[in-house]
């Protein structure tokens, strides 16, 4: 089990599997918190850490757990099984189209910045008018799952899924959908911080895509963090000092242009994709990028 935990993180473009990884074990370990919570004296601990997970609705509150608008985008309602399940099964399906253009990293940073945005709307409109709502804390991933659900119906709007009952299925009518069961919810009065969290999760989706098309890229900051959170815990490889004729030297010097060669071309193609979709690679091209992700 371990080792399946520690390929699925090790495989190329494989961040949708990734989040649902780190979103299902968050939740068996509060189930597994909140079946031990029944031994009489232990009902703190499971309480204490809950709320670690879960984004408060005042200001007041919030200023004491602000980590919790990161953390609540990991966790889920422990009373409703449905809600981390259609999660992960939205997230699985739009995640993996969205890695086959985009890459993990993107995805990753398009995930995080849906989850704040969503955060940020529920605390805002909350306090801006406490009495319109009902409820006294927020959990779970769907402001980050519209991001990435509208991210990628902004990126390939006829893309089709083929689904049970309807069959083939444009994602940009699926996006809108969502988009508007959402309003439809807030006019109604329906779970409104988590529909309020959709919806700005949704709008970041819009602007992230947008903005990414037009080669200004919002989540650069977060790769670049996660980048350097991994190389601390990346084993260094120890220092060896060999003397090496000048022949050999020549020879590297070779290898390592040829790679700079071939990484411009990666490069290059990623950045077509981006801008004009998969389908205007030519044949060439994208041998060349199926074959550097073997490498990977």
């Amino acid at each position: 089990m371990f080792d399946d935990f520690k390929n699925a993180f090790n495989r190329y473009n494989n961040a949708h599997v990734q989040l649902i990884i780190v979103n299902v074990a968050i939740y068996l370990f509060l189930v597994m918190l909140f079946l031990f919570s029944g031994i009489p004296g232990t009902e703190f601990v499971f309480d204490f850490i809950y709320k670690q997970f879960t984004i408060p609705s005042g200001f007041s509150e919030f200023i004491t757990r602000p980590w919790t608008l990161i953390t609540y985008m990991f966790a889920h309602s422990m009373w409703d099984i449905f809600h981390i399940l259609f999660n992960m099964l939205v997230l699985y399906w739009f995640g993996r189209v969205f890695v086959e253009y985009l890459g993990s990293d993107k995805l990753i940073a398009l995930y995080i910045l849906g989850g704040l945005t969503g955060g940020i709307a529920y605390l805002l409109i909350y306090n801006a008018n406490p009495t319109f709502f009902g409820n006294a804390g927020m959990v779970g991933a769907s402001g980050a799952i519209y991001a990435i659900v509208v991210g990628t119906a902004v990126l390939l709007p006829n893309y089709t899924f083929f689904l049970l009952f309807f069959g083939p299925v444009k994602i940009k009518y699926i996006a809108l959908f969502y988009v508007i069961l959402s309003l439809l919810y807030v006019r109604q009065g329906v779970n409104l911080g988590g529909n309020i969290a959709h919806l700005g999760g949704a709008l970041m989706g819009f602007i992230y895509i947008k903005q990414l098309q037009a080669g200004v890229n919002w989540g650069s900051w977060i790769t670049i963090t996660l980048d350097w959170f991994k190389d601390l815990f990346r084993e260094k490889p120890k220092v060896k000092v060999t003397y090496r004729s000048d022949e050999p030297r020549k020879k590297t010097k070779s290898k390592q242009a040829a790679s700079k060669t071939s990484q411009e071309e990666i490069d290059a193609i990623l950045d077509k994709i981006s801008d004009r979709g998969y389908e205007s690679l030519t044949k060439e091209e994208k041998e060349k990028l199926f074959n550097a992700s073997k490498k990977q």
